[in-house]
């Protein structure tokens, strides 16, 4: 396949058909407060670009792996907030935030020269692809 697919279950399916429908269940997590970060993939001649909407995270709070043909891109979260000498808590609330989002890549990518780069509430990732799976131009045939 050609295209950036995104996996549900076992079965990679079409990315652009399945938009709407997760990996997992995030029901629970949107009950909590906590969202799913929506993504954006663009496709280029040159390579596919994947735009996490992620603000107020730091980079570290990222970690992605490409496992075979599957991009992963998850995060969890631990906040407690500080706790001082002077202070006798009555009620103490947590946050906690994770989340997962996996994509199945093609064989026409360059997997090992992905790059990541997270600024301004933004993931990107930048996905190279093959020399071969590049559009190639127009191309101009004479007739004799």
């Amino acid at each position: 396949m050609n295209t950036l697919m995104k996996r549900n279950g076992l079965i990679p399916s079409n990315f652009l058909e399945d938009f709407t429908r997760d990996l997992f269940d995030w029901s629970s997590l949107s009950n909590q407060g906590g969202t799913v970060p929506s993504v954006n993939i663009v496709e280029t001649g040159d390579d596919f670009k994947v735009v996490m909407a992620a603000p107020g995270m730091k980079k570290d709070d990222f970690h992605v792996e490409l496992d075979n043909d599957t991009l992963t891109i998850h995060s969890e979260v631990y906040n407690e907030g500080e706790d001082k000498d002077d202070e006798r808590y009555l009620r103490k609330e947590f946050s906690y935030q994770a989340f997962q989002r996996s994509f199945y890549l093609p064989n026409t990518v360059e997997a090992d020269k992905i790059k990541a780069h997270y600024k301004d509430g933004l993931l990107s990732l930048v996905i190279p692809k093959k020399a071969e799976a590049k559009k190639k131009p127009v191309k101009t045939i004479s007739i004799s």
